[in-house]
Parts: structure tokens; C-alpha cells; sequence
């Protein structure tokens, strides 16, 4: 990510402002979507009006988010995040395979020879301990 130590914005009191306004729009979705859950015989169309508003509400308080100075900031993380994902070089279908079947085999004998370890360990506690008896 891109930081500029010299000339930094941490944040304005417009910002601050931004955030509480999201955070009540927020609220407000929660509330809302709770309290006109029940549905109304007087208006059935109760549950699409409520999508709609859940839908822009939510597009609203992203929007707004995002016109702050973090929310710019988690933008140009994004973005430069999608970019190094394009980089990554991703196995083949056969090396997939191989390294799927390895980890397959080494955990087998692994745990064979923990089970084997662990019969063992028990046979010589009962007999020090004469419980085998």
C-alpha cells in the first residue's frame, strides 16, 4: 500500500461525522428489518419494501464509508490486493493431485506410527503398573 509519511490525512471531524451517519444507517436496517418483519394484512407487498430499503440503505451507508478517508484507503488496498492475486501462479490439475496424495500418504504413516507409538506407550504403563493383570 501507498503511504506518504509526510503529507498523512488521519481523518476530519466531517469524517467522523461520515462514520456516526453510517453507523446509523446501519441501525436503522437492523431496526427497521426487525420491526416490520411481522407481515401486514393492510400492505403485502411488506417483504419486498423491505428488501428495497435494506438494499439502498446499505448502498447509501457503503457509499458513504467509502467517501471517508479509511474507506479510501481500504479501496486502494483492494484494488492493489486484486492485483497481486493476478500475479499468484496457481499448480496444474497434476500437481494439485500429487501434492493432495502426498499429504494423504505422509499423514497415514504419521498416524500409524503415533498409533503404534501410543499401543506401545500403553503396554509399558500397564505393565510397570501391573494393571495388565
Amino acid at each position: 500500500m501507498r503511504v506518504n509519511s509526510e503529507h498523512q490525512e488521519t481523518g476530519t471531524t466531517f469524517d467522523k461525522f461520515k462514520w456516526l451517519v453510517v453507523f446509523a444507517l446501519f441501525i436503522v436496517i437492523v431496526w427497521g428489518n426487525f420491526y416490520f418483519s411481522e407481515p401486514n394484512p393492510v400492505y403485502q407487498a411488506n417483504g419486498i419494501v423491505r428488501i428495497i430499503a435494506v438494499v439502498v440503505l446499505s448502498v447509501l451507508a457503503l457509499l458513504l464509508a467509502a467517501n471517508t478517508y479509511k474507506g479510501k484507503q481500504f479501496l486502494v488496498f483492494a484494488k492493489e490486493s486484486r492485483l497481486e492475486a493476478r500475479k499468484v501462479v496457481w499448480p496444474s490439475r497434476r500437481e494439485t493431485v500429487q501434492t493432495t496424495l502426498i499429504i494423504a500418504v505422509v499423514t497415514i504413516i504419521s498416524s500409524l506410527f503415533l498409533w503404534g507409538l501410543d499401543s506401545i506407550m500403553i503396554r509399558l504403563v500397564s505393565f510397570f503398573t501391573m494393571l495388565g493383570h
